[in-house]
């Protein structure tokens, strides 16, 4: 089957699928996809491929996007291990991922390999309508772009914050690599508040001198900055359009900001 020269972005995160397309004009549409409850995420994606003009055909090249949890191992011990060590590592880490695929990553800026999981069924499906499938975890080019923009800026020891499919990843950067990276449920305001204050207290960050920089939408925002207020005197938001120069995918209301890192 001759596919569409083109490279589609697909999200697949917790309870929501979304699309990133480009046309034969360069030019790229964002389509969130109403996901059927009933009906596992590889399902709605198969459905998606099938009901949708803008998916019609396919594409030579997907980007599979999956918010799993990750492990990080640091370069130097992950090349005295096995490849095969992969699942043996993330299992003992990590709950809840039985029988899904378990890949791995280098994150060079943070020197560091990320181990990850995807769910087969959902890779499959991509992989049944592209010719090349490249999966990528959410947070991993948010790591990235953190660590490339903000961690040699001044003196001042920051905490990062990115909020998505109810979810916050919390990470800060020390001598050029991570000091600290995880994943928590933040449905609730007050479990977001916990995790972030738990790991303000963990690193030993001071009140006055030290800042949080918060990107994505925050569950109940109002109560939830007037409490984090309490404890961290400096406390700024993240502007994607600001931080990518106005691109034109940071102007799209409501896209996360990791599927505008991965489709600049």
């Amino acid at each position: 089957m001759d596919r569409p020269d083109r490279t589609i972005v697909i999200r697949a995160g917790q309870g929501t699928l979304s699309f990133l397309v480009s046309n034969n004009a360069g030019e790229t549409a964002y389509h969130p996809y109403a996901v059927k409850s009933g009906m596992s995420m590889a399902a709605n994606l198969r459905e998606a491929f099938k009901e949708q003009p803008y998916l019609s055909g396919g594409a030579k090249r997907a980007i599979l996007m999956v918010p799993t949890p990750v492990v990080l191992i640091p370069s130097d011990e992950w090349q005295e291990t096995d490849e095969m060590a992969a699942e043996t590592i993330f299992s003992s880490v990590i709950t809840g991922h039985k029988g899904e695929e378990k890949l791995t990553c280098e994150i060079d800026e943070l020197d560091a390999v990320g181990i990850f999981s995807v769910n087969s069924d959902l890779r499959m499906v991509a992989g049944d309508n592209c010719d090349e499938v490249e999966v990528k975890n959410v947070v991993v080019p948010v790591w990235q772009h953190l660590y490339n923009r903000y961690y040699q800026a001044g003196q001042r020891r920051k905490l990062f914050a990115y909020f998505h499919d109810k979810l916050v990843t919390v990470c800060s950067f020390e001598k050029h690599c991570v000091r600290f990276a995880n994943t928590f449920e933040a449905a609730h305001a007050h479990d977001a508040l916990y995790y972030i204050l738990f790991v303000w207290k963990q690193l030993g960050m001071s009140q006055e001198d030290d800042s949080l920089h918060v990107i994505g939408e925050m569950p109940h925002e109002q109560w939830l900055r007037g409490r984090l207020g309490t404890y961290i005197s400096q406390i700024y938001d993240i502007n994607p359009s600001a931080d990518l120069n106005r691109s034109p995918l940071s102007q799209i209301e409501d896209m996360p900001f990791d599927m505008m890192l991965c489709g600049l």
